[in-house]
């Protein structure tokens, strides 16, 4: 078996850390155990010389950034290929009926689901005679109720965005 000693690594990894950072400390503890840091924390803690160290630059102040400028709304090209409106208000219509048959669908599923959670108490299965089985299919049950719950919210919302 092979023992490894990460100390070297460590010791390479704080000091390409310190490059970055600028001044790094050694600290060692009264029971012998050393500590790198970017900031002396007690007494005993003595300032690392590393060649080649190149201090960070200091922050700025966040109002001193220049900001891009907003984004002005890209035109439409002449060229870009338009749609009639009597073609368009063909396309809309199939989309609020697709959308409204799928609200159907939905609302249908959420019935169903309500029905059998039963105001939380759905009636207990055969294969359920284990308690933590019934209140897995009673969270099982909250969950679907909430997503198609959801779902419904969705397609109503999409059905009022359509021209």
């Amino acid at each position: 078996m092979t023992t490894w000693n990460f100390a070297p690594f460590v010791l390479l990894f704080a000091t390409s850390a310190a490059l970055a950072q600028g001044q790094i400390f050694l600290c060692v503890d009264a029971s012998g155990h050393k500590e790198l840091t970017d900031s002396r924390k007690h007494a005993s803690c003595r300032a690392l010389d590393i060649p080649g160290a190149i201090p960070a630059p200091a922050r700025r102040a966040e109002s001193a950034r220049p900001r891009a400028p907003a984004a002005s709304p890209a035109a439409t090209p002449d060229s870009f290929p338009r749609v009639d409106s009597s073609e368009q208000k063909a396309r809309d219509a199939d989309r609020r009926a697709i959308l409204m048959e799928e609200l159907n669908g939905e609302q249908a599923k959420l019935n169903e689901l309500r029905k059998e959670f039963n105001n939380g108490e759905p009636e207990r299965r055969g294969d359920e005679r284990n308690y933590a089985k019934y209140q897995e299919r009673v969270a099982s049950l909250k969950d679907s109720i909430s997503r198609s719950e959801k779902n419904v919210e969705a397609l109503k919302r999409e059905i009022q965005n359509i021209r």
